[in-house]
Formats: structure tokens, C-alpha cells, sequence
């Protein structure tokens, strides 16, 4: 759920040059769409449009509709992607169990897990692999109790937002986000 810009270790350095700012090749050396925002698609579309590229892909990212990033019958953009994604795994930590039985812990590890690998942002599950897996223990899912697993998901929330530059979310309040609604009744 990080929106960095990479190209994979089999592109050739020449090729990932030609292409816009914040443009993510999948692994296939290809332009994702999952992992590359609506604008820098977009550029892409533009640039391709200007070289008079003949290659296939060239001519279908050419005809994408500026609008893109509206539409909702279009496949979603990495930052689309990401609001959704997080939508999900809040919901998740909300409808946690108070106190989880051991099974339900496993059965959230197991998910977390395979949610790291499967995720369709390639670039975006192999940094919330590692941001899980760091050194020290300190990112391991903690889930005994909705309260640790909402505070633990927060805390992965914000560390992509640190990422993106984005502002951080106070992690006192994820309950009232995510699952009770806000004290003053906006969400009644």
C-alpha cells in the first residue's frame, strides 16, 4: 500500500527512464495499473501519445479518457486501490473479536499473511511484507484483542502514510473511525 515508484530488477534501465514519474512496472517489465496512480498513467498515455509509439500496449493506454481517475466502471489506480484496501482491513480490526480465541488469531496471521502476498499491487504487498517482517519484532500483527489488533492496524496505516507524505492518523481514535462512528454523530 505504498505508492513508490519502481521498475523490476529485469527492466532494462533504458526502458524505466522513458516512463513518467510514479509509473510501476509490474514484474513482467509491463506498466501496472494497480501500482500507478490515475495521473501518472495518464502521462503515460500523453507521452505514448506523443511519440506515436505503435506498440500495442502504447496504443491502448493512449486511449484512456482523462477521467480516469472518476470512473467508477474503470480498474482502480493504486491510490483508489489503497482507499478500498484500507477501507477493508479497518472493517476487519472493527468487526475483530473483543478477546480473539486462538483459532481466530491464527486465522487472522494466516490472512494478514496471505493478503502480503496476494495483494494486487505487487510493489505495494512486497513493502507491507517487509514493513511486517521488520528486524525486531515490532510490526508482527498483534492479535489477541480488537483493541491491539485496531491500534497494530493503525500503526501499519500510518507507516504508509509516513511514506506517501501524508498526514498521520491519531490512532486514539481508530475505534471511533472505523467502528463506533464519531462522538458528535456525523456518521448517525
Amino acid at each position: 500500500m505504498n505508492g513508490t515508484a519502481r521498475a523490476s530488477s529485469s527492466t532494462p534501465a533504458s526502458e524505466s527512464q522513458k516512463l513518467p514519474p510514479g509509473m510501476v512496472l509490474d514484474k513482467d517489465g509491463k506498466p501496472c495499473r494497480l501500482c500507478t496512480s490515475a495521473a501518472s498513467w495518464r502521462a503515460m498515455a500523453k507521452k505514448a501519445s506523443a511519440a506515436s509509439s505503435a506498440t500495442a500496449a502504447a496504443a491502448a493506454v493512449a486511449t484512456i479518457p482523462a477521467t480516469t481517475s472518476t470512473n467508477n466502471d474503470c480498474p482502480p489506480d493504486v491510490e483508489q486501490l489503497g482507499r478500498s484496501t484500507w477501507t477493508l482491513l479497518h472493517s476487519l480490526t472493527a468487526a475483530y473479536p473483543t478477546t480473539a480465541s486462538n483459532e481466530q488469531q491464527t486465522e487472522m496471521r494466516s490472512f494478514l499473511g496471505l493478503f502480503s502476498k496476494l495483494y494486487p499491487c505487487w510493489v505495494c504487498a512486497d513493502d507491507f511484507r517487509a514493513w511486517m517482517a521488520h528486524p525486531s519484532g515490532k510490526n508482527e500483527p498483534r492479535l489477541s484483542s480488537r483493541a491491539e489488533f485496531g491500534q497494530w492496524m493503525c500503526e501499519a496505516h500510518n507507516a504508509v502514510n509516513r511514506k506517501l507524505g501524508k498526514k498521520e492518523f491519531d490512532c486514539n481514535f481508530w475505534e471511533e473511525r472505523w467502528r463506533t462512528g464519531w462522538k458528535d454523530g456525523r456518521c448517525d
